[in-house]
């Protein structure tokens, strides 16, 4: 019984998960699956033994396949991901969210540094994006293929190593911490970190077209969260609470 209810408890949080980055209603995805409030607010909880049509009339009304739904629920409390320009936040809300939930912290950047035996600048300088990005892909590809509970702070251009972020879609907890462009300079120079502004005359225009750039990548994140006005530990606690823990 008891991997019955875990079973019909994983259900329930990809349905939901997938339903709130719809933006859509519970009665809304009732409706066009053509159940009632009451069993469909049932499923979500965990508590509804559906059957295989249902659940694929709830799947559609998701637009997914059966298949692809259910297999959000596979690995998924395993590895949280966090995405988002420079300056999100994305390395002092890991740090608390590993914290609060008993996981590891992970911060790419510094494990490519390590396995690369050069900085980040070193990285760029001497061998270009494209080493980063494969240096990327394999150190996320070794993180996915463990066991571990880890909380990974990405780098911001993920969304360009298209196929690693497809795979990180469909194996992890992805959340985006976004927060207004103002916001990220603040940051960014808060931290000492000069190079936004250096020998750039418009760089606040240049942040703009890049999260413009990415931010369609991001919306498809499963956690959306605005950092504005939060403290770390708040956005970690918020984290857990849209992952239903």
């Amino acid at each position: 019984m008891a991997a019955e209810r875990t079973l019909l408890q994983g259900l329930g949080q990809a349905v939901r998960r997938r339903r709130k980055v719809l933006g859509r209603s519970g009665r809304a995805i009732a409706a066009e699956a053509a159940l009632s409030p009451r069993f469909y607010a049932q499923l979500e909880a965990g508590q509804a033994n559906i059957s295989i049509l249902k659940l694929h009339a709830v799947a559609r009304a998701l637009g997914l396949a059966v298949g692809d739904l259910v297999a959000t629920m596979e690995r998924f409390d395993d590895v949280i991901v966090l995405l988002g320009i420079r300056g999100a936040g994305k390395s002092s809300v890991g740090v608390e969210l590993a914290r609060l939930d008993g996981r590891e912290f992970v911060e790419l950047d510094s494990l490519i540094e390590f396995r690369s035996g050069l900085s980040l600048a070193e990285i760029f300088t001497l061998y270009g994006e494209d080493y980063y990005r494969r240096m990327e892909a394999e150190c996320i590809a070794d993180l996915l293929g463990g066991e571990r509970r880890l909380v990974v702070a990405l780098s911001g251009g993920v969304v360009h190593n298209v196929d690693i972020f497809s795979r990180l879609k469909r194996e992890c907890v992805t959340v985006w911490l976004k927060a207004e462009p103002e916001e990220y300079m603040e940051r960014v120079l808060a931290q000492g970190d000069n190079r936004p502004m250096s020998n750039r005359e418009d760089a606040m225009a240049e942040l703009r077209l890049l999260i413009a750039k990415r931010e369609p990548h991001y919306a498809s994140s499963r956690v959306i969260l605005s950092t504005t006005g939060k403290s770390p530990a708040e956005i970690a606690r918020l984290v857990l609470e849209e992952m239903g823990e």
